[in-house]
């Protein structure tokens, strides 16, 4: 199947491209390179010995999106492009309502006016917002917290009144838990810029000695050592996650929810100890104070994903821990 694929030299969108070209499937990125670096286009040739069709695009420009698409002959389309940091959301909302929202929409009408009926969205555990009842089901009640999660939400929503005006498109909406690691041959991974915001990156960057020291927030949660347990998946397990909604929901008009997770939680201080376990690797931390809105324990109900997808996550805290430390080692300044 031929795929466009934006924000595909992102983070999580490198991995599921590397999977679609190994798996047969034609690629088709869209990226404007506003978090991530055309190297990683040059990365997936190397790995998959095939070629990719890039195109540098904004999803805000509405009229050039719309003749990529149509001309594209794509089948489906797999969206992960948007702003992604929680902190800045806080402090730029109407940047994340733009961008996020508008660039979805703008993507929604190109598609619209093409044959193309389906539709893949990376959604987040983050519309889950400060929930207690663990672990979370896709029929949990959804409450953003933030300017991101919402944005998320509000696309949810579009996207559902989409496929009820288009009865005869699949829309299926991933919600991640904790992506984490990196592909095995350490040529690409997660490359954050400016200072990360997720566990993992910070992690590796003190393991390879460019951060000094990293801060756990909060040793007083309600959890067996104090700090907050989440659900880590191993980014590979989420790129085959996605080539299974592809090829299952291909001929399944509807809109189809799923969490990808592991379904089971790890919590900070048991995350840095895999990680030396893993690595060899010594990771210096201090404690700090929680952070507003982090809740105490995090992680997904998966039994919807293996009902109906066939798909569970494969991959250990250690693999994740291992890959992560073969990807920073050999790129520590990033691609």
């Amino acid at each position: 199947m031929r795929t466009l694929v934006t924000g595909g030299a992102g983070y999580i969108g490198s991995h599921v491209c590397v999977e679609l070209l190994m798996r047969g499937h034609e690629v088709v990125v869209v990226d404007d390179f506003s978090n991530s670096k055309h190297e990683v286009i040059n990365r997936i040739r190397r790995i998959t010995g095939k070629s990719v069709e890039f195109h540098k695009l904004n999803l805000m420009d509405r009229k050039g999106l719309s003749k990529l698409i149509s001309e594209s002959g794509c089948k489906a389309i797999m969206h992960f492009a948007g702003f992604k940091a929680v902190g800045e959301s806080v402090t730029y909302p109407l940047k994340y309502y733009q961008n996020n929202i508008e660039g979805t929409v703008n993507l929604l009408i190109a598609m619209q006016q093409t044959s193309i009926q389906q539709f893949v969205f990376s959604s987040s555990a983050t519309v889950y917002g400060e929930n207690d009842d663990v672990p979370f089901s896709e029929n949990h009640p959804l409450k953003a917290t933030n300017p991101y999660g919402r944005t998320k939400l509000f696309i949810e929503e579009i996207l559902q009144d989409y496929q009820t005006a288009n009865p005869d498109v699949s829309v299926s909406i991933l919600r991640y838990f904790n992506p984490v690691g990196a592909h095995y041959s350490g040529l690409i991974g997660e490359d954050p810029l400016g200072t990360p915001n997720n566990l993992m990156p910070i992690i590796s960057r003190v393991a390879v000695g460019s951060v000094p020291e990293m801060q756990v927030f909060g040793n007083d949660y309600p959890t067996p050592d104090g700090t907050c347990v989440r659900d880590y998946i191993h980014v590979m397990d989420l790129a085959d996650g996605h080539i299974k909604v592809l090829e299952k929901k291909q001929e399944q008009p509807g809109c189809h929810v799923y969490n990808l997770g592991t379904g089971k939680g790890t919590s900070v201080l048991e995350m840095i100890k895999e990680f030396e376990s893993a690595t060899g690797c010594s990771v210096k931390y201090a404690i700090s104070s929680r952070r507003p809105g982090d809740i105490p324990v995090s992680f997904a109900a998966v039994d919807k994903a293996a009902r109906e997808l066939g798909w569970k996550a494969e991959k250990s805290v250690s693999d994740m821990c291992r890959d992560t430390w073969n990807w920073q080692s050999r790129n520590p300044s990033g691609y």
